[in-house]
Parts: structure tokens; C-alpha cells; sequence
């Protein structure tokens, strides 16, 4: 029981808890004729979910809380949609998990069961990602524990430790483990129980480098005083600290009552410190929205998605609801709908001219609507792809506006023409329509606008098709969907002289990659003075079938806003993607640098002239050790990582550099590299630093064990812990990266 100790102290004889621990009989939906009744309850560990397979050739299944990312209530999945009665709305739930596992659909005997089941679940997901780094180590060793010891005596022999030192991803010689045994093993039983448990769990998770650091300032009796841990946070940390903010730390860090009243920090509560956000690598100060939301909306990035409808591939992949849904949960706030005729006269979603599912454009807007502000307030735009004849483009309108009701954004704010974009905080909650448009903005301020429909040229966002050898193509365009495009109406790029002599601020075109890094590699300061008073976006290149993606970081580097991803795909771009607005409240935009903004910047990524983007420094790194690196090949029991550690700089062409560690043999548990290296940085404020921690392989790639990306601007200086993400973006709840990190000006 010392896991749901460790999990749930919080939780303890709260009757959700014990509700889970009983557990109980669902109905598990997968069609109109599948419907079974499977037992499901949580077990011991707080930690897994169990529930009973009838496949005979199957044991019974877990799965656990951390593989789950959302609950949610109701007929919210597509398969419950299908294959259950609207009157079943309050019996319904369903699981949703990280990665590509498929969705579990439920249903309870009673709507105040599945309302028990879905707050419950969601209490304890929430626990354990309310726990800090220390907690979270703590219960996966624990759970590690619990797995080793296979006749479930609460004991250990030595057999059961060697099973267990593989388990946590360390590779021990049978003398070596021997002697551990024997160290803890002070009744001499051969087995070890209780305080010897304890004992060895001490011995395990011992921090050498973590005692180094705290002897070299604990001056007072062994312990940090509060002046210890000042000296510490001006010296080490290069904060500008007061005493006041040592008090502060120990007061919020030290587990010992007694050292916190004498205003001291034990070692235990200067590694609590370390594992949680003020000893993070991310500066705490830029977890929340801290920039300026007031600007014009065009000096923002935008966090975009492509093809935001696919789950999977280009060609014969699924479509559906749940990729926006994911996309919207990861603050993209800019997602893309290609839109096409349906069989039934309701318009569709999917990539046209291939296999890929189709998804009724109805359900995406609905989708949108319930989740498009759940981890951001700040605008969602619709980039609207229409293939549709009018009569379903009039039911898109429709649609869009009896859906999104008021948070449509129908006319420009305020009540005379405007000549600049509103900002992300005037226009929270919105939605804006990216799309074709038959007329200037400024006819919603006369009387004179009679069209009903009319004939527009197809711009290059159709470029897929033509690709194909389809040349261009007049559309009509309905009345009611052109009305509801306001600040986004979408024009063909005649070149950038061509768009500052005749294009208004809210007309703006959209670039397929190749053309775009053309015009960055050519014309850059152009570029950048373009998306001054424009947007722009870029998205992939068509003949990305496997969805695959480009580097965002030469867009960003010119200033464009809306640099388009595959979404669904995990990759380096992705990472990138996701380092690029970890910051500012992970709300979606993030404000560009003043010399992407200002009229008189002559900014040119490619050059290093002089002006106010070249600020050289030199960034020092450490990479010290890492804790707790999961296992990849988890069926191969003696299959133990060898883990190098890889440092990179995304930026200007001229910031571009990555150095990696050497790779330590067989220990995923607490490698120790304590290797220096050292970057040049010339434009800072558009750097990013990327940590990649690879298996070592001499054969083949090597495979990736986590990752993690943030600004330079927002990384502390000083013993910082950096966490790690799984290539899909999770965070790997027990492991983790230990440096120092120092950024020194250049005379």
C-alpha cells in the first residue's frame, strides 16, 4: 500500500478514491452490436486500472492513469455518437488516451454512476499531475517495487531485487547486487522487508551530485541557513534574490518542522526545491501569460495546424472530430477545414481526391465550439479550404453561425473601418474565418452591397489538387460564408511590392513551403516588413503523403505569424513547435521580437550586421546526469538503455549548432556525464534550445528516449532539473535531465 500512500496522501478515505478501489460493472461499447459488460476497478497502486478480458487467449487488461489524457462525459467520442441513442447521453463516458490508443467508450446502469466514475477519474488524474518530480520518482520506484516482488509477500529476495534493478533500467553485476543485499539485509532472512526496504530505497535513490553542491554551502551545522541559501541563489542561480526569498523557499520546500522554524533547509528540502518549478529550467515567471496581449494580432506567432482533420496520413488515414479536439487541448489557434460536398447535402471534411475518412462539417464545428477554449481565451481561426458548391456553403454559414453564435466574429470591432488588426486580448473567446471574400471590408460600412454570389479565382491553398496536374479554377462563392470573413480574406501573392501598394492589412496569402523558404533565403527583410502589417501562412508541401513536416524555425525567423504543422505527426518540428509557445501561459501566441515589429528594422536572419537583434552571448552548459530514463524495449526483460545526451540551438542560420555527450553502458536509472559544453549566440530572442537524450545504438539510429525544447529567453541560469517529453509531447512523469546552465555577455 505505500504506492497510494506516496500517490494519494491527499486522497486518503476520500470515498472517490475508495469508490475506484472497489470498482464496478460497465457496459464497454465498440458497435451498434458490441456491447459488453466488463468489470473495471482500480488497483492497489493507485496507479492502473484493471478490467476483465474474455478473449481467451488474453489476460485480463490494465492500463494506467498516466496513459490517460482526458474523461469526458456524454455521447463526446465519434463511436458513441454512432453506436449509442441520444437518450443514453447521461449513461455515457469515455476514456481518451495519449498516443494513438484507441478510445474506451462506457456506459453506467445510471447517470449519477457514470457522473461518479467520470469525477473520480478525473480526481486522481489530476492528483498525480499536481505531484512534484520527488513524489513522482518516489511512486514509480515504488511501483517498480510492487511489479519485482512476484509472490506479493512485501518482501524481497535477490532474486526479486535483480528482477527489480532491470525493471528501473539498471544494470548490475550479480556481485554488486549481492553486496547491496547483504548491506540492507541486517536480520540476515535472505529476504528484505520494512525498515530494509526502506534502507535500500535510500541507497538507491542517492544524489552524489545533489550532495556535492549542498555540503559546498551548507555552512550552518551541516544545514543550509537561510544566508546559505541566499549565497546559493545569487552565486549558483544568478537570481536577484533577497533574504526574503530564501525564507520564502524554505518555508515552501522544507519537509523537517523543526529545520523550517530555526529557518533552515535540510537536504531533502533543497532537493525538493530542485524538482519543482523554482528549480526548474523553465523561468516560473513565463509559466503564465506575462507578455503584452495588447499588440495587433499580426505581431504574434500563432501556434497553426495543417490538415488539422487527419489523425494519421495524407492518403488513406482517418478523419475526425478527435484530431481538433487535440489540436485545440495543445493551444493550436489556427486550425485548417477542407471542405467538400456531401453525399447527404451536408458538407464534409477530408483531404479530397484521396481515401482519407470523411467527417460532417456539422460535428467539427460543434467539436470546436466545446473545446476551442478550455486552455487558451485567446482567438481560434477557421482557415477555411472550400471545394463546396454554393448551396453547401450557404449550409457551412449556417452552420458556423447558429453553432458559434456570438464568439463569431461577424464584423470588424467598433463601428467605423478599421486599419490594423485587433489584438489577442480584444479579441478573446472569438472566432475569426480565414477564407475568400467578394468584396472589400469596408462595404459592411456602406449600403451599397448587393451581391448575392459571384466567381472568385482559387488561390495556391488549393495547390494539393493542382500538384496533380489540375490547372486552376474559378469557384462561386456564397453571399453568406464570404459576409462572415473579416479580418482574414485570403488573396493570391503577386510579391511583396505588389501586396504593399495594393493589398489592405486583413488580406493575406498563404505559402506553400518551398516558395516560402525561397522567399526567406531571397528576400528575408522583405518578408519580415510584410508581415508587419500582414499575416501570412505557410503550410506543407503536398507531396508530404506520410504528413510528415518542415523546420517552422526559417518561418519564424521572418516573421511569419501562421506556420501550419502536422499536428498528428510527432517529430523534431513538432518539438520545436511545442518549444516555441511552452511559454506565455502555452495560450498559442507569442509575442514577436520588437526588431520584427518595428518599421525601421532592417533585420536580416542570414546577415549578423549590427542592430538591436545582435546581442552575443555565449550559453555554457552541463550536462550533469539524468534520473530515471524509461525503459524502450520493455518486453525484452536484460534490454537496459545506453544514454547519450544531445544539446541543440534552432535559430538564426548562424546560432544553428548541436554537441552531444558520450553514451554511459547500461544505465537508464542515474547516468552521470558532467560534460561542458559551449554555444555562441548572436540573436537570442530567437533561439531555441532543444535537449534530445538518445539510446546509443553502433548498429542502427539511435532510438529517442525524451525530449525537451524552450526559448533561450525563458531558460534559468544556474542547477536547474529539465524535464522530459515522450516524442508525442507527454511528459514522462518520473524522468529527467539535471544541469548547469550560465549565459555571459560578449564584450
Amino acid at each position: 500500500r505505500r504506492g497510494q500512500r506516496v500517490i494519494n496522501s491527499c486522497l486518503e478515505g476520500d470515498e472517490d478514491l475508495e469508490f475506484l478501489l472497489t470498482g464496478g460493472e460497465l457496459v464497454k461499447i465498440r458497435s451498434r452490436t458490441w456491447k459488453k459488460n466488463r468489470f473495471y476497478k482500480l488497483q492497489e497502486d493507485c496507479k492502473t486500472l484493471w478490467h476483465e478480458s474474455k478473449k481467451t487467449f488474453m489476460r485480463d487488461q490494465t492500463f494506467t492513469i498516466d496513459d490517460i489524457e482526458s474523461v469526458r462525459k456524454g455521447r463526446q467520442s465519434e463511436g458513441l455518437k454512432k453506436h449509442t441513442d441520444p437518450n443514453m447521453e447521461e449513461l455515457c463516458f469515455s476514456i481518451f488516451f495519449k498516443g494513438r490508443k484507441k478510445n474506451l467508450d462506457l456506459m453506467a446502469a445510471s447517470g449519477d454512476e457514470a457522473s461518479r466514475w467520470v469525477r473520480a477519474l478525473e480526481k486522481i488524474i489530476n492528483n498525480m499531475r499536481n505531484l512534484n518530480r520527488q513524489q513522482k520518482r518516489e511512486h514509480w520506484i515504488i511501483n517498480c517495487m510492487r511489479k519485482a516482488d512476484k509472490n506479493a509477500d512485501n518482501q524481497m529476495n535477490l532474486k526479486e531485487l535483480k528482477h527489480f534493478l532491470r525493471q528501473i533500467n539498471v544494470e548490475v553485476d550479480d556481485t554488486y547486487a549481492e553486496e547491496i543485499f547483504k548491506k540492507c539485509d541486517t536480520s540476515n532472512s535472505g529476504s528484505l522487508e520494512g525498515a530494509e526496504i526502506k534502507h535500500f530505497y535510500d541507497l538507491l535513490t542517492h544524489r552524489e551530485e545533489i550532495d556535492v553542491i549542498y555540503k559546498q554551502y551548507a555552512l550552518a551545522e551541516g544545514q543550509m541557513s537561510a544566508r546559505d541559501l541566499l549565497n546559493f541563489l545569487l552565486n549558483e542561480q544568478r537570481e536577484e534574490a533577497t533574504p526574503e526569498d530564501a525564507y520564502t523557499l524554505i518555508e515552501k520546500y522544507e519537509v523537517d518542522e523543526i529545520a523550517k522554524q530555526k529557518k533552515q533547509m535540510t537536504k531533502d528540502g533543497f532537493l525538493m526545491y530542485l524538482h519543482h518549478d523554482d528549480g526548474s529550467i523553465l523561468n516560473p515567471a513565463h509559466k503564465p501569460v506575462y507578455q503584452d496581449m495588447s499588440q495587433p494580432l499580426n505581431h504574434y506567432y500563432i501556434s497553426s495546424s495543417h490538415n488539422t482533420y487527419l489523425m494519421e496520413d495524407q492518403v488513406k488515414g482517418p478523419s475526425s472530430t478527435e484530431a481538433y479536439i487535440r489540436a485545440l487541448m495543445k493551444s493550436c489557434r489556427c486550425v485548417e477545414l477542407d471542405c467538400w460536398d456531401g453525399d447527404s447535402g451536408e458538407p464534409v471534411i477530408y483531404h479530397g481526391y484521396t481515401m482519407t475518412s470523411k467527417v460532417r462539417f456539422k460535428d467539427v464545428i460543434q467539436a470546436i465550439k466545446e473545446y476551442a477554449f478550455k486552455t487558451s481565451d485567446y482567438p481560434v481561426i477557421l482557415s477555411l479550404e472550400n471545394h463546396c458548391s454554393v448551396e453547401q456553403q450557404k449550409l457551412m454559414a449556417h452552420h458556423m453561425i447558429s453553432i458559434l453564435g456570438d464568439a463569431l466574429l461577424t464584423r470588424p470591432l467598433g463601428n467605423t473601418m478599421p486599419t490594423n488588426f485587433p489584438s489577442p486580448e480584444e479579441l478573446k473567446g472569438k472566432f475569426i474565418i480565414k477564407g475568400k471574400r467578394l468584396n472589400k471590408l469596408n462595404a459592411i460600412f456602406s449600403n451599397n452591397s448587393i451581391i448575392d454570389e459571384d466567381t472568385v479565382s482559387e488561390e495556391d491553398e488549393a495547390a494539393d489538387v493542382k500538384e496533380n496536374g489540375q490547372k486552376k479554377t474559378k469557384m462561386k462563392l456564397a453571399k453568406q460564408l464570404s459576409d462572415i470573413v473579416i479580418y482574414c480574406k485570403s488573396v493570391h501573392f503577386h510579391g511583396f511590392e505588389h501586396a504593399r501598394d495594393n493589398q489592405d492589412f486583413y488580406e493575406m496569402s498563404s505559402f506553400k513551403e518551398s516558395k516560402a523558404f525561397s522567399l526567406a533565403d531571397t528576400s528575408a527583410t522583405a518578408f519580415i516588413h510584410h508581415n508587419m502589417d500582414k499575416l501570412s501562412r505557410i503550410y506543407p508541401a503536398g507531396s508530404r503523403t506520410n504528413s510528415s513536416n518542415y523546420n517552422p524555425v526559417p518561418m519564424w525567423n521572418v516573421g511569419c505569424q501562421i506556420v501550419a504543422l502536422n499536428f498528428q505527426t510527432p517529430s523534431k518540428e513538432m518539438h520545436l513547435n511545442q518549444g516555441r509557445f511552452l511559454p506565455n501561459g502555452f495560450c498559442g501566441y507569442v509575442l514577436k521580437p520588437e526588431f520584427q515589429r518595428s518599421p525601421s528594422s532592417q533585420f536580416d536572419p542570414g546577415s549578423l550586421i549590427k542592430g538591436p537583434w545582435l546581442k552575443r552571448q555565449t550559453f555554457h552548459v552541463m550536462v550533469i546526469s539524468a534520473q530515471q530514463l524509461p525503459k524502450l524495449n520493455k518486453d525484452k526483460a536484460k534490454s537496459i538503455v545506453d544514454p547519450l545526451v544531445r544539446v541543440e540551438i534552432h535559430g538564426v542560420p548562424a546560432d544553428n549548432a548541436s554537441k552531444e555527450t558520450h553514451y554511459i553502458d547500461n544505465n537508464g536509472f542515474n547516468p552521470m556525464w558532467n560534460e561542458n559544453f559551449s554555444f555562441n549566440i548572436y540573436v537570442p530572442e530567437l533561439a531555441l534550445v532543444r535537449f534530445v537524450v538518445e539510446d546509443y545504438d553502433s548498429t542502427s539510429q539511435n532510438d529517442l528516449i525524451g525530449q525537451y525544447c524552450l526559448p533561450l529567453t525563458s531558460v534559468q541560469k544556474g542547477y536547474r532539473h529539465v524535464p522530459l517529453l515522450t516524442k508525442r509531447g507527454d511528459v514522462i512523469c518520473s524522468a529527467g535531465l539535471f544541469v548547469h546552465l550560465m549565459l555571459i555577455d560578449a564584450e
